[in-house]
């Protein structure tokens, strides 16, 4: 992801420590753990070549890669379906490739939504690609919707309109960029409060360059974290050790299900950041979280 990227030779000077935590959240959050919390780790694609040899067996076929890639991690942000909207068998040959029973898809909206429609108009653009979704059955987790960086508050009532529209038994997941959402206090407070009477829940991307967008609002008992790390720099480390401290208090206090999206500039190196993250989690949670094993031999892992 290429959003908020930042040279390395300026990342020691970023503040990356995050937000204190919002009041707002403790109106969302029922403060004691929720019965069977789930944190969901992923990539944003299965479809890595320089990943064999490493995370995937040295031989493995470009057509078994989901299905290895579901053995090291439990969600994958599908960046696939922002470009063009997939028939119901294209996703049902995906879920079928996958074992795993808690493995979840989150798939992104369409960019002719997102983008090009101005979310007008966008019903039947929108009923076909959640239609095909519904082939992925029990394994569809959150659906989101990334917004261009254009995309300011003067359009919002366009936003919340379509919105409301979205069928209430799928879960929705926006992103914004345009930095008058959290900028400036009236939008934003606008923003959380609609999305949490709407019950959509609101991206949190951790990128060096754009520190607004780490928002830390939670206006549903769920977060998605879209983590942008700078191929295991140390900072990386710890803006994940802070990332642990702030899940592990958000569950304690009722957050129901996590899903972290590793990106990094240089994707061979997710899966290392990946492994640090989910043992650190574990240790403070308790929970068991899928990871990758990585194998060593004649890799550059």
């Amino acid at each position: 992801m290429q959003f908020g990227r930042q040279d390395l030779s300026v990342l020691n000077n970023i503040d990356f420590k995050l937000p204190a935590e919002p009041v707002f959240n403790g109106g969302v959050l029922r403060g004691k753990p929720a019965a069977s919390p789930a944190i969901r780790l992923g990539a944003t694609s299965w479809n890595r070549k320089d990943w064999l040899g490493g995370v995937f067996p040295k031989g493995t076929k470009e057509k078994d890669f989901l299905s290895e890639y579901a053995k090291h991690f439990n969600s994958v942000e599908l960046n696939a379906t922002h470009y063009k909207i997939y028939p119901p068998e294209t996703i049902r040959g995906w879920a079928e490739k996958v074992s795993n029973p808690d493995f979840r898809f989150s798939p992104k909206v369409p960019q002719s939504i997102s983008h090009y429609s101005n979310l007008v108009n966008a019903k039947d653009q929108t009923d076909a690609f959640l239609e095909g979704l519904l082939a992925f059955e029990d394994k569809l987790g959150p659906i989101f919707m990334q917004m261009s960086e254009s995309y300011s508050p003067a359009r919002k009532d366009l936003l919340f309109t379509y919105l409301a529209s979205l069928p209430k038994d799928l879960n929705f997941f926006l992103e914004l960029r345009h930095p008058d959402w959290f900028t400036d206090p009236h939008h934003s407070t606008t923003l959380y409060h609609n999305l949490r009477n709407l019950g959509i829940g609101l991206i949190i991307t951790d990128t060096a360059g754009r520190r607004d967008v780490v928002h830390m609002h939670l206006p549903v008992p769920r977060a998605m974290i879209r983590f942008v790390g700078n191929s295991l720099h140390p900072t990386d480390y710890q803006r994940a050790d802070d990332w642990v401290n702030r899940l592990a208090f958000w569950l304690a206090n009722g957050l129901e299900e996590a899903y972290i999206f590793m990106h990094m500039h240089d994707d061979t190196a997710v899966p290392e950041m990946a492994i640090y993250l989910a043992e650190k989690l574990e240790a403070a949670t308790g929970l068991t979280i899928r990871k990758p094993y990585i194998h060593r031999e004649n890799t550059l892992f």
